[in-house]
Parts: structure tokens; C-alpha cells; sequence
């Protein structure tokens, strides 16, 4: 099966979103790995969202990506409110299952651009601890400025030359979506965007409790853990969600990705 015709498509505010599980997401990027070979998936919460329906250029990075998951709550509840069966989609809960399902054979390796060297090297032990089998073909942490051409080319061809087919991008958004797009056709693999995953999988970042995660509120675990940072932010781009998406109806056409 392509890979744009096998999930319905929802648009929300203009980005086009994927309705899916978690693991027929993770499943259909294991089992499509090469076909998906050059291209990013993205993993879009309530704040790129919003940053996409303000920025135009912003909502092309998205909407050009091979697949954009709803890693939010709310985008995923109103996807369901239009009649698209999905649910939340969340970056680390999608690393998850892929590496569960990578290590089974050892067929996908992987390589992690992003985060710093500790946090990468913590992540490595962590990985082959709780996932036996599985492949890691190589790690980069990018110094915190922009890279010259050169150093951009460099690290260009580590990956590539890595072999690697899954190629998790942590730089945060909206910085990651940027660099994908920027690298479409690259690699020799799929690039994933999935921001903190890496600081959750290696465990110097604590998620909220599954209980609040099942409720739609590991937002607001967020924002007490961290509400200098996070206050206005929320504040604003909740704010703007809510009212971006009042006129949206419970029904919406079904459609597959163009």
C-alpha cells in the first residue's frame, strides 16, 4: 500500500492530519520503512497547530511531510467529533512500540539526531537495556547554533552513510519540522520528528502519570512541572485553538492523503 493512501486525512485549522492509532502508525512505518525512504513523518500537538494555522510557511512543512500525526488530545478528540476513528498519537508512546517492534529482529536500525551528549548517551544504555536486539547505528548531538554549510554536509553524510532507515529527529519544535524539510530526500531512510522523546526514553525528563496522559492532561502536568516557561505559552496557543476551531463541525468528509 502507498503510504498516502493508508490513513484517512483530517484537516484541522489547515494542517492535514493522519487518523490512526498508535500502533497501526507504528506498524505501517516499520513494514513501509524503505518506501518511506527520504521523506519525515511530523507529530503535530495543540501549540504546532496553532503555529501552523499563523505561519503559512510553517503549516507547508507539516502538510509536505509523508504523514502528520495528532500528538495532542484535543486535535485528536476533535478529529474523532468529525467521524475520523484516531487517537492520540504522541511522539514517545509512537518510539515506543517502534522500538519494541525493531528489536524483535534487529531488521530497522535507527539513528538519533538531537539533544545533548549526555542525554543521547543515557538514552543509548537505556535503549539496549530495555530493548534487546534492537540496532542503534548512530547518535548526534548538534551544538546549540546554527550549522555552517559545512558541518551541515558533514553530519548529512554520517547519517546517510549510517545505513540507518528510522532517523529520529529531537530538536524541538518548531526547529525539527524546519530541518526535516530542509533534508527531504537526503537519507536513505525516514526521518521522525519527535522533540522531547529522547529526554523521556533516556529518563532526564519525567512524563506526566498514565492516569493524566489518559485524561488529556499531560499538558497541564507540564505546565506545573515547568510554569515560568509554559504559562504564556499555553495560555495563548490554547486560547487561539479553542477559537480557531469553534466553527469546526462534528462531521467532516474522509479523505486520503494527496
Amino acid at each position: 500500500m502507498r503510504h498516502e493512501d493508508a490513513f484517512e486525512i483530517c484537516s484541522i485549522t489547515g494542517t492535514d492530519f493522519a487518523a490512526a492509532t498508535i500502533k497501526s502508525a507504528a506498524r505501517f512505518v516499520t513494514e513501509n520503512a524503505k518506501e518511506l525512504s527520504g521523506e519525515y513523518i511530523c507529530f503535530s500537538n495543540v501549540h504546532t497547530t496553532v503555529m501552523a494555522h499563523d505561519d503559512a510557511l510553517y503549516r507547508q512543512v507539516l502538510n509536505s511531510s509523508a504523514l502528520t500525526f495528532p500528538d495532542g488530545a484535543p486535535v485528536a478528540r476533535l478529529m474523532r467529533k468529525r467521524g475520523f476513528e484516531t487517537e492520540r498519537v504522541a511522539g514517545p508512546d509512537f518510539m515506543e512500540e517502534v522500538f519494541k517492534l525493531t528489536a524483535r529482529d534487529g531488521r530497522l536500525s535507527h539513528f538519533f539526531y538531537g539533544s545533548s551528549e549526555k542525554t543521547l548517551a543515557l538514552l543509548k544504555e537505556r535503549l539496549n537495556s530495555r530493548f534487546p536486539g534492537i540496532r542503534i547505528a548512530g547518535m548526534y548531538s548538534p551544538p546549540f547554533r546554527e550549522l555552517t554549510k559545512e558541518e551541515d554536509e558533514a553530519v548529512t553524510e554520517r547519517i546517510k552513510s549510517s545505513g540507518a532507515e528510522l532517523i529520529w529527529i529531537g530538536l524541538g519544535a518548531p526547529k525539527q519540522e524546519k530541518w526535516m524539510f530542509k533534508h527531504k530526500g537526503a537519507f536513505c531512510g525516514v526521518m521522525l520528528g519527535v522533540g522531547a522523546g529522547f529526554d523521556f526514553h533516556a529518563g532526564t525528563v519525567k512524563r506526566a502519570p498514565l492516569s493524566w496522559q489518559r485524561l488529556g492532561l499531560e499538558w497541564l502536568y507540564r505546565l506545573i512541572s515547568d510554569p515560568r516557561r509554559l504559562f504564556k505559552r499555553y495560555l495563548v496557543t490554547n486560547t487561539k485553538f479553542i477559537l480557531y476551531t469553534a466553527g469546526m463541525g462534528r462531521t467532516g468528509s474522509k479523505r486520503k492523503k494527496k
